[in-house]
């Protein structure tokens, strides 16, 4: 499977808004509102360059918001079309995001996810991520994950 990935530029928005759509709608009934990546404002995480996407035959599967904060990468969303989930594009995005990290100089990368999305906390703790503290943010139950590099 040959995956490519790049930089987000203005077209890719709409493709990328709507994985957001379809990847995080199902959670909407579970945490009683829209999960934070469904309030992004894509158009500034592109233009600030904070958006790779993950492409296959020239369309878009999937992509990731990578924002460099002062001590660390943060790993702010990482989502995968439903039609392309199961095929490694999660697993290819998240290496290529510890990797950037570490391009970057940076020897810890952060996530976070909520507290009810209890399948995403398994697969980023058998990768290696501790949890390293909970809170409520933007009205969300967030869970802070950290990584070494």
């Amino acid at each position: 499977m040959s995956v490519n990935i790049r930089l987000a530029d203005a077209s890719d928005q709409p493709p990328i808004e709507e994985i957001v759509k379809q990847a995080y709608t199902p959670y909407i009934a579970r945490i009683g509102q829209p999960p934070g990546p469904m309030l992004d404002d894509y158009a500034t995480l592109i233009n600030n360059q904070h958006i790779h996407i993950a492409e296959q035959d020239s369309i878009i599967k999937g992509f990731l918001v990578l924002i460099p904060q002062q001590d660390s990468m943060l790993l702010d969303n990482i989502a995968v079309s439903p039609s392309a989930q199961g095929m490694g594009i999660g697993r290819i995005l998240l290496d290529f995001a510890e990797q950037a990290a570490r391009d970057a100089g940076y020897v810890v990368i952060k996530l976070y996810t909520h507290e009810t999305m209890t399948e995403n906390i398994a697969i980023y703790s058998k990768l290696g991520y501790l949890e390293t503290r909970r809170v409520l943010e933007r009205g969300l139950k967030r869970v802070y994950m950290a990584k070494s590099l």
